[in-house]
Parts: structure tokens; C-alpha cells; sequence
């Protein structure tokens, strides 16, 4: 009887642990860049609403989401700043890369009694940036905006205080439209800023709300935080050599590019005519091989099943919230890199739909 007893206790545990190795995943863990995140607020709430599987993401800056995916203390990271060479190389798992959106970055500024909108070249950009400009009437300025009156105001620069995806997207548009900033600044998360008279913001929310309330104040930001901040924006000139408005139609002209295979990609300062030249794709990054950290095969799954979702089901939320949503070469690419994620060296798109 004893025998009976220990031998049928030796069955239920093995198939609690079998059970509970099947458990439906609840939740999913991101976090990083802040430039796409109403859109990710969006898309995952979306999400949880059809599959019940919350998805927990943390807006805390590229930088902060390239760090937690490498600590490996989440399931994927978001960035606006793809990986570098030498990033892929440093991590001890192989890194792949998927585009969500197209966003652009736009200039937004403070100058009490101007309703006209304010146009702004790169090399002026530039030179305001590292404070040789420092007047809202500087000839600079005057001479891109012929016949509005610019007022004796001192300029106030707002810039990112944390590691972030979106200044890399600035910078890399001022590296190109600027010899001396690439010299003396470059391209890059973080960035030795030039301005003296400079203050931070934590992300684009610290940002936006920081030239919403300082008088001559300018500052960059992903469009939708502009326009939910109400704030004004600066036509910037493009390679062509018009002022263009930032608008969705132009930033989704500067998408149409040719994408590699990793999909890593710079599209600022786009040759297309009329393009916005301050634009990028945001990409979430997660590890190839999924069986790290004791993670089970059903994480994997939902990892992918989102993924497929997001290319997929979810664009239909890009363009209602400003961003555009992926060109089809784009999605293309971006599919053959999901189903390329594998658990314990098999591929996890065997036998799940596309």
C-alpha cells in the first residue's frame, strides 16, 4: 500500500511540473525608447484586449532598453538608434532587429507673438545647437524667414538628459546637413552638447513640456509629442532644398529606401523632393536564440506570436497616432528576420501561421 501511495504521489508531481511548464504566458517585458511609445501604448493594449497577454513596456529611453535586453532582464528592447557594429559584436547572444513605424523628428519652439511658422535650415540648426546662434534674430535666422518679425530673445536649448534613440536621429541629420557639427559634435545617443544656454528633459514627454512653458525655448521631439502638446513646429529644410512641413505624407516619403537585410538603416535627409529630412524607423531588438535564462518555449512563442502581430494587425494604428506605418519592402524583410527566431536551434515558425 505505501508502495501504491508513493508511486501514485511521484505521478502528480510529475504532472503539476508538466502543467505547469504549459502554462499560458501572461505577460510579455519591453522597454526603451520613448520616441514610439503612444503608438506602443496603443498597439499593446490592443493586444491584450485579444489575447488576454499583457504586454508590461517601459518608456525609459533607448540606452535604458539596449541595457536591459544586454542584462538580459527583459524580453525584448526598443530603440530609435539601431545597434552598432561593435554593440552586436560586445553582446554575448546574436541580436536581431525589427522596424514597428516611421517617425519623424520635428523642432518645436517657444517664441511669444510669432504665429508665423518658423523655418530652419541644417547648418542654422546646427549652429544653434552648439550655441553660436543664440538670438532669435540672428541674420541666420532672418535670412530663412524673410518678412517675419523675429524678436531680440535669447535662445533657450532643450536637449534629451537621458541616453536616447531620438537624439541619435537629430544628430545624425545635423552630421549630415552640418561639416561642422560632424567634426566638432556627431551623431549619437548621447552627445557633448556645445550650447551654454541648455537645459534637459527626461525623454520627449521632459522635453515637450519644458519648451511648452520657457519663453524662446527650442527643443526635439518625436511629431506626436508636438501635436499632443499643442506646441509649434519648424518647417526644416530638406537635400532638395525646400523648407518642408513635418507632416505625415512627408515623413512617410523618406521610408521608401532600399532596406538590408538586418533592416538597420539611417533615412534621415532623404533625397525624395518633398521628404520631411528628419525621420527614422524605430526598431524593437530581442535576442535570435529564445532558451537563455531559463526561459520556456511558450515564452518564446508569445514573443513571436507578438512580433507577427505587431508587422501585421497592428500598422493599422501607426497613421491615427502620427506615425507611418511600414512600407512593404520593410515588412517583407521584417518578417523573414521573426522567423528566423529560434528555441533550443529550431526555428519557432515551424508550423505556426504566418
Amino acid at each position: 500500500m505505501k508502495r501504491v501511495v508513493i508511486f501514485v504521489s511521484m505521478i502528480m508531481v510529475v504532472l503539476f511540473s508538466s502543467c505547469k511548464k504549459e502554462e499560458n504566458v501572461k505577460e510579455i517585458l519591453g522597454a526603451g525608447a520613448t520616441f514610439p511609445n503612444p503608438l506602443y501604448v496603443k498597439m499593446f493594449d490592443e493586444y491584450h484586449n485579444k489575447t488576454s497577454i499583457m504586454v508590461n513596456y517601459q518608456a525609459i529611453g533607448s540606452g535604458g532598453g539596449i541595457k536591459q535586453l544586454m542584462e538580459k532582464t527583459i524580453d525584448f528592447g526598443a530603440t530609435d538608434a539601431y545597434l552598432t557594429d561593435e554593440e552586436l559584436k560586445a553582446s554575448a547572444e546574436e541580436v536581431l532587429h525589427i522596424p514597428t513605424c516611421i517617425g519623424g523628428v520635428v523642432l518645436v519652439y517657444n517664441i511669444p507673438n510669432v504665429s508665423a511658422d518658423i523655418k530652419l535650415s541644417g547648418l542654422t540648426l546646427s549652429k544653434i545647437f552648439m550655441g553660436e546662434i543664440t538670438k532669435w534674430n540672428d541674420y541666420m535666422i532672418k535670412a530663412d524667414n524673410i518678412g517675419v518679425e523675429l524678436p531680440d530673445l535669447n535662445i533657450t536649448v532643450v536637449n534629451r538628459a537621458d541616453s536616447s534613440g531620438t537624439t541619435f536621429i537629430f544628430t545624425d541629420y545635423l552630421t549630415k546637413a552640418s561639416p561642422e557639427w560632424e567634426s566638432k559634435v556627431g551623431r549619437g545617443k548621447s552627445v557633448n552638447w556645445l550650447a551654454k544656454n541648455i537645459v534637459s528633459g527626461k525623454g520627449n514627454p521632459g522635453v515637450a513640456s519644458l519648451v511648452g512653458q520657457l519663453s524662446g525655448s527650442i527643443g526635439y521631439v518625436e511629431i506626436s509629442f508636438a501635436i499632443q502638446n499643442s506646441l509649434k513646429m519648424a518647417h526644416i529644410k530638406n537635400k532638395s532644398g525646400y523648407f518642408v512641413k513635418p507632416t505625415l505624407d512627408t515623413i512617410s516619403l523618406a521610408g521608401e529606401v532600399e532596406i538590408p537585410s538586418d533592416t538597420r538603416v539611417t533615412i534621415t535627409d532623404s533625397a525624395a523632393e518633398m521628404g520631411y529630412p528628419i525621420v527614422s524607423f524605430t526598431w524593437l531588438i530581442f535576442y535570435k536564440e529564445q532558451n537563455y535564462n531559463n526561459r520556456s518555449k511558450k515564452q518564446a512563442e508569445a514573443l513571436y506570436s507578438l512580433l507577427k502581430w505587431i508587422v501585421k494587425d497592428g500598422q493599422e494604428y501607426c497613421k491615427p497616432l502620427d506615425y507611418s506605418p511600414l512600407p512593404l519592402n520593410a515588412v517583407e524583410r521584417t518578417n523573414i528576420i521573426i522567423d528566423s527566431i529560434t528555441f533550443g536551434g529550431k526555428t519557432i515558425s515551424e508550423g505556426k501561421l504566418p
